[in-house]
């Protein structure tokens, strides 16, 4: 079992719109929901932190959790300035309902993601309980540069191995003390430059991080293309 924590503390600014992204509507239901429902229905999740932003707490409470009966969600806590910040306040929620902290298994999911599947949260967890941190991820198509920037203009400075690469998703999965103890570390880090929880593992734990076969289909809605996109794929998941 895993408490999972959804961040859903993200904006609208890229997608042009005034309605933070998580919840504009696919099919009818607001983005958040799909990856909530899929970790409620999961026998493998025993409870859902939901992080928001504080002004949209209330929102959250009334028209995404009690509306749809996301009964595994416990808690609804406030998100930080970053998105690392936001993590940790979820982690500090988890003391409040674990009843096993030292052998609790976090799940960390991005609530713009809708297309999580319960394959990925079982493999996911199944990884972390014989280790201690898994992630999903696939790998990429296409051919990725290192570039530099000279006299205001972007060249090529090197190509990385295609075979060694992938593209990192969520849900991301730890040993709770695990992750808790690097983002302690990296908060006392003034100079950290942090964008996914694996990298606090990386980093300051120096703890290897499995990868497991997300999906392409596993996408961030962060602009209208992507939007478009879920359109398509939803109707596999009605």
């Amino acid at each position: 079992m895993a408490i999972a924590i959804v961040l859903s503390g993200g904006s609208g600014s890229r997608m042009n719109s005034d309605v933070a992204k998580q919840y504009m509507l696919l099919k009818g239901k607001e983005i958040l929901y799909y990856s909530l429902k899929t970790f409620q229905d999961s026998d493998r999740i025993s409870d859902i932190i939901l992080v928001a932003r504080p002004e949209d707490m209330d929102y959250c409470k009334s028209n995404i959790v009690e509306k749809y009966g996301f009964t595994k969600v416990k808690r609804i806590v406030a998100g930080g300035k970053e998105r690392y910040n936001s993590v940790y306040n979820g982690l500090c929620a988890i003391e409040e309902i674990s009843t096993d902290i030292k052998n609790e298994v976090v799940m960390i999911h991005d609530g713009a993601r809708p297309f999580v599947t319960n394959s990925m949260i079982e493999q996911s967890i199944e990884n972390v309980i014989f280790g201690s941190a898994c992630t999903v991820g696939v790998p990429v198509k296409d051919t990725i540069k290192i570039v530099c920037e000279i006299n205001g203009e972007i060249y090529s400075k090197e190509t990385p191995d295609r075979n060694t690469l992938y593209q990192i998703q969520t849900p991301q999965t730890f040993r709770y003390e695990l992750i808790r103890l690097g983002y302690e570390k990296m908060l006392e880090d003034t100079k950290h430059n942090i964008t996914d929880d694996t990298m606090i593992v990386e980093q300051y734990m120096g703890q290897d991080c499995k990868v497991i076969m997300g999906s392409y289909e596993n996408i961030k809605i962060t602009t209208p293309e992507d939007l478009d996109f879920a359109e398509k794929i939803v109707e596999k998941f009605l």
